[in-house]
């Protein structure tokens, strides 16, 4: 991992604050993520922006950023709370699109379903309206370096 990830995780576990680090990838400052803590968890937001949509008719948000949205939650819950020495790389993503995602704020929250010395699997649930009604489930499978020694 180079020192500016590093260093930008360390301090954003410390303030709560992991701007600094999305700022980091370029593909998240495009799309708009952002990130914030809620007691032991996170949780993503893609937040509206015209950019994003992919059917105007409706308007609906592109399901191509849907999917990167949700693959970058997943990559960075894993950096964040795995401490992963660089962004993990993908495997595999499987997608489900459940219903069409309006033009409004999204969210996901990710879970770590099985995690080894090189593989972790994560679960993905994006939302708009409440989390009991989702837009798309996801299922990431990533390859990670040894985790950090703290």
């Amino acid at each position: 991992m180079s020192n500016d990830i590093r260093e930008q995780l360390q301090q954003a576990h410390a303030q709560g604050d992991y701007a600094p680090l999305l700022a980091l990838i370029p593909y998240a400052g495009l799309i708009g993520i952002e990130c914030s803590r809620v007691g032991d968890e996170l949780l993503f937001k893609l937040p509206a922006n015209k950019d994003n949509i992919g059917n105007p008719l409706l308007p609906a948000i592109h399901g191509g950023v849907i999917a990167g949205f949700m693959e970058l939650a997943a990559a960075l819950h894993l950096l964040i709370f795995i401490g992963t020495p660089g962004v993990p790389k993908i495997i595999d993503f499987s997608l489900d699109y459940l219903r069409a995602a309006q033009f409004r704020d999204t969210w996901a929250r990710c879970q770590v379903c099985r995690q080894g010395r090189r593989v972790a699997n994560v679960a993905v649930t994006a939302w708009q309206s409440t989390e009991a009604e989702p837009i798309a489930t996801a299922r990431a499978h990533f390859k990670i370096d040894e985790p950090l020694k703290s």
